[in-house]
């Protein structure tokens, strides 16, 4: 009788998997992500998120959830820049991060800002950009424009169609 109970309880792994097994569902789930991106041990880009789930298939995609917060660091260590939105992906296959839902950019120096609904910053060449309608705040006054493209330090920035009224310095 013992040895037909230790016998009869036999685990099958594919029964197992078939029970438990999604394929939708993230490879990982991380609350609370912080990563710093460095360059010879100084920090050059930091990202924050409140949950980030990674797939693996069929590219190598982070969903970044419920809020995210990018830092551009300058070379000397402090923030020159901050984008941020509720949703975001980073595809590590084609260097690109797309945000969307309440994007802002802000310029700490210049206090300017910059607002969209949706961006991607190309993490090759360092540009943000967007087709969507643009809002973009200063000192100076507000423009308004549809698609913009800029440096992730947002120092210098070009709207695709521009209209609005800024005051000009001479």
């Amino acid at each position: 009788m013992l040895a037909g109970i230790l016998f009869s309880c036999v685990n099958d792994l594919q029964s197992i998997q078939k029970v438990n097994y999604d394929p939708k569902a993230p490879d990982e789930v991380t609350t609370d992500l912080k990563v710093f991106y460095t360059d010879s041990g100084y920090a050059r880009i930091e990202i924050k998120a409140k949950l980030a789930e990674t797939y693996r298939q069929p590219e190598l995609i982070t969903k970044l959830k419920d809020g995210l917060q990018v830092n551009f660091y300058s070379p000397d260590g402090t923030i020159v820049s901050t984008l941020k939105a509720l949703y975001g992906e980073i595809n590590f296959t084609k260097g690109l991060l797309f945000v969307r839902d309440s994007v802002r950019l802000l310029n700490h120096e210049k206090k300017q800002e910059m607002e969209t609904e949706v961006l991607f910053w190309n993490q090759k060449d360092s540009t943000i950009y967007t087709n969507a309608p643009v809002v973009v705040r200063s000192p100076k006054g507000v423009l308004f424009g549809k698609g913009i493209k800029t440096h992730q330090d947002f120092s210098y920035y070009e709207f695709l169609k521009p209209y609005g009224k800024f005051n000009f310095d001479e």
